[in-house]
C-alpha cells in the first residue's frame, strides 16, 4: 500500500555506500521531507513503486544495478516515471551527464557534494515535481468532470474533422442516431446522417476568411462549418438514423480552429419529434380556443341584440310608418287631374330619407352580429365611439338616460378587430345605463378616449350608479359573476377576452362620488400604416 496520502516530499536515497547514505540523510533531515533509504537497485525499485518518491538521489556506481540501469528502469515504469531522478557520482566528465540526461535524468551532483546544493536542488525538484503532479490530478479531474458533463447531457455532440468524419461522439448521440459510439466515431457525418456522398473538403478556412457569411444554400448542413468556418444553427432538419429510420432535429455546428486555420467542427444536435408535435398540438388548441372565443362573442353579440330587439324594432318602424304615409300622400297627389310636382318631389324626397334612415338602423345592425373579420385595422376611436353609442340610443331612451362621447385631440388611430372593441364598447355602456337607472340618476353615461402614454389609449367608461361591491377585485371578472337577477355572468368575462385578444387590458376603478368607472386599453396604430 503507498503513502501517497502524506503531506510531505518524498524523498529516496540511494547509495551503497553507507557513509555516503548518512551524510545526505543528516543534510535533508528536519527540511520537510520524509526520507527512504535504499543501498542497491533492487530495493531502490521496490521503494519508489511503492512510495512514489518525487526525488530519487541515485549513485550511479552500484554493484549489479548501477544508477543508469535503475534510471531506465524506472523511467520505462508509468507508477514511476515522474519522481525527479538527480544522478549522484564522482565522474564529472560530459558523457556521464549527458547519458544520465538521455535516460530520463533531471539533474547530476558531483562528490564530493556540498549541503547546501544538495539542499537547493531537492527543494527546487520536490515543488517542481508536486506542482506537476498536482497539474495532473487537477487535469485528471477536469477530465472526468468533462466525460460525466457530456454523459450527461441529453443533446447529441459530435466532434468532426475538416472532411467531416466523426471523431468523437457522447453517449445522447448514440442513442440518438440508434447505435454504438463506437460505431459512430470514424464515420462520415454527411454519409451516415444526410445519406449523401462525403461532399468535397473545401480549403482550409484562413483567419483573414469572412467567418460571418452565411451558408451556400446549396451545401448540406453542417458543411459550411466544416470547410469555410461558418457557425450554423438550423431547425426541423432531416437527420437519419443507423436503421434507417429519418427524424427532424435541431442542430448548432460552432468551427474548430488551430493556429488559424479550420480543423474540423463541434455539432450539438437534438431529436425534435416530441417538441414539435406539442408545438403542433398547441397551435391546434390556440386555434380552438379562438374558434371557440368567435362563436361565444358571436352568440354574446346575437343575444345582445335579442335584448335589444323591441327598441329596434321601432327604430326601424318609425320610417317605415313614415314611407308609408308619404307614399300614400304620393298617391293622392298622383291622383288629382292637376298634381303638383314640386310637392310631389318633396314627397318623395322624404320617403329616400326615411327609407336610408331605416337602411341605416339595418346596416349598423348587421355590421354588429356578423362574424368578425379575420385580422385587425386601423380604427378611428372617434368613429367608433360614435357608431356604438348610436347602437345604444335605444338602450339610452329605455333607461332615461343618455350617454355624451370625449376624445381628446391627442388620441390617434388604434389596431384592433373594429366588431369585438364595438361590442365590448357596447356592453360597458348598456351595463353603465342600467347601473345609473337603477341609483335613479339623471348624470348621462360619459365615455372618454386619452392617451394613457406613447403606445397605447385608454378608453373610460364612467356611470353614476351605485358603485361595485367590495370583493368586486376577486369577482367581478370571474364566470358566471353577475350583480344583475337576470345576468348569465358571462359579459365581462368575454370582454376582457376580447380585449387581451387585441392586445390590451380591461379593469374598473372607483372614482370620487358615486358610480364606477370601467376601462379597457388598445395599443396606437404605428405611423406611417395605411388606414
Amino acid at each position: 500500500m503507498t503513502d501517497q496520502a502524506s503531506t510531505e516530499p518524498t524523498v529516496l536515497l540511494v547509495d551503497d555506500n553507507a557513509q555516503n547514505l548518512k551524510v545526505l540523510y543528516e543534510t535533508l533531515k528536519d527540511r520537510g521531507y520524509r526520507l527512504l533509504i535504499a543501498n542497491d537497485g533492487e530495493k531502490a525499485l521496490s521503494l519508489a513503486q511503492r512510495h512514489h518518491p518525487e526525488v530519487i538521489l541515485l549513485d550511479i556506481m552500484m554493484p549489479d544495478l548501477d544508477g543508469y540501469q535503475v534510471c531506465e528502469r524506472l523511467k520505462a515504469d508509468p507508477a514511476t516515471a515522474d519522481s525527479a531522478v538527480v544522478f549522484l557520482s564522482a565522474l564529472d566528465d560530459v558523457d556521464a551527464k549527458l547519458r544520465g540526461f538521455s535516460l530520463g535524468g533531471a539533474d547530476y551532483i558531483s562528490k564530493p557534494f556540498q549541503a547546501q546544493e544538495v539542499i537547493a536542488r531537492v527543494g527546487t525538484h520536490a515543488r517542481v515535481i508536486r506542482l506537476e503532479r498536482a497539474l495532473q490530478q487537477r487535469n485528471r479531474e477536469l477530465e472526468s468532470d468533462q466525460t460525466r458533463i457530456l454523459n450527461a447531457i441529453s443533446e447529441g455532440i459530435y466532434g468532426l474533422d475538416a472532411e467531416g468524419n466523426i471523431a468523437f461522439a457522447n453517449p445522447a448521440a448514440g442513442l440518438i442516431s440508434r447505435c454504438s459510439v463506437e460505431e459512430l466515431v470514424g464515420r462520415n457525418f454527411f454519409e451516415f446522417h444526410f445519406r449523401q456522398p462525403r461532399p468535397c473538403s473545401g480549403e482550409l478556412w484562413q483567419e483573414s476568411g469572412d467567418a460571418g457569411e452565411e451558408p451556400d444554400p446549396g451545401l448540406l448542413p453542417v458543411q459550411a462549418t466544416c470547410s469555410q468556418g461558418i457557425a450554423e444553427h438550423q431547425r426541423n432538419v432531416t437527420l437519419y438514423r443507423a436503421d434507417g429510420s429519418a427524424f427532424p432535429a435541431e442542430y448548432r455546428a460552432t468551427p474548430k480552429k488551430e493556429g488559424g486555420q479550420l480543423t474540423g467542427a463541434v455539432v450539438v444536435f437534438r431529436d425534435i419529434t416530441t417538441e414539435l408535435e406539442s408545438e403542433q398540438a398547441l397551435e391546434d388548441a390556440r386555434n380552438l380556443v379562438q374558434e371557440q372565443r368567435d362563436q361565444l362573442a358571436h352568440a354574446s353579440r346575437m343575444a345582445t341584440m335579442g335584448e335589444m330587439a323591441a327598441g329596434f324594432a321601432h327604430e326601424v318602424n318609425q320610417p317605415l310608418t313614415a314611407i308609408t304615409n308619404y307614399a300614400r300622400v304620393a298617391l293622392r297627389m298622383l291622383r288629382t287631374d292637376d298634381p303638383d310636382p314640386e310637392l310631389l318631389s318633396q314627397t318623395l324626397e322624404k320617403i329616400e330619407a326615411q327609407s336610408h334612415r331605416a337602411s341605416e338602423v339595418v346596416r349598423r345592425i348587421r355590421g354588429f352580429v356578423r362574424k368578425p373579420a379575420i385580422g385587425k385595422e386601423v380604427l378611428s376611436v372617434g368613429g367608433l365611439l360614435e357608431e356604438t353609442r348610436q347602437f345604444a340610443e335605444v338602450d339610452a331612451r329605455n333607461n332615461d338616460g343618455g350617454v355624451e362621447i370625449r376624445v381628446a385631440d391627442d388620441v390617434p388611430d388604434v389596431v384592433a378587430d373594429p366588431v369585438q372593441v364595438q361590442q365590448v364598447a357596447l356592453n360597458l355602456i348598456r351595463n353603465a345605463l342600467e347601473s345609473t337607472r337603477s341609483a335613479e340618476s339623471r348624470e348621462p353615461v360619459r365615455v372618454a378616449a386619452r392617451m394613457l402614454d406613447e403606445h397605447t389609449v385608454r378608453i373610460d367608461v364612467r356611470d353614476h350608479g351605485e358603485g361595485l361591491p367590495e370583493d368586486a377585485e376577486q369577482k367581478l371578472f370571474l364566470p358566471f359573476f353577475t350583480t344583475k337577477k337576470e345576468g348569465m355572468g358571462i359579459g365581462l368575462t368575454l370582454c376582457r377576452s376580447l380585449i387581451q385578444a387585441q392586445g390590451g387590458e380591461i379593469g374598473f376603478e372607483r372614482p370620487d362620488g358615486a358610480g364606477a368607472v370601467f376601462y379597457f386599453t388598445l395599443p396606437v396604430a404605428p405611423q406611417g400604416r395605411d388606414n
